[in-house]
């Protein structure tokens, strides 16, 4: 059996820009992406901790270092620029996996500078 957990995450980042005119998806700066384990096109569950909206899309890379969160397509009605976000990507784990699971967490600032959440 498989359980499905949380495998990375990106907690309240700040969205910097939408983009309704897009075939959609969540562009986030590479930089993130990578820390949080979560790969290109892979899927992610957003969370606007401003509005409590939720999606399910997937992770563009936007330029490292740019520190972008943007909404991209349909999505963009349900975001505005300034909305805290919380980004969530799960994997399926055998139960053994599930024993030593330490998902990737970074926590940002309101600038979207972020640093890993340490695992006890």
């Amino acid at each position: 059996m498989l359980l499905k957990a949380l495998k990375g995450k990106i907690h309240r980042g700040r969205v910097t820009q939408t983009k309704i005119d897009y075939p959609g998806s969540i562009g986030i700066d590479e930089e993130m992406l990578k820390a949080a384990g979560i790969l290109p096109y892979e899927e992610v569950l957003v969370a606007n901790v401003t509005n409590g909206k939720r999606l399910e899309t997937y992770a563009v890379p936007a330029p490292a270092g740019s520190k972008d969160i943007i909404i991209l397509g349909a999505a963009a009605r349900h975001f505005t620029p300034e909305d805290i976000v919380i980004i969530m990507n799960f994997a399926y784990f055998t139960p053994e996996e599930m024993k030593g699971l330490k998902p990737k967490v970074l926590i940002c600032d309101e600038k979207n500078n972020f640093k890993m959440l340490e695992k006890k």
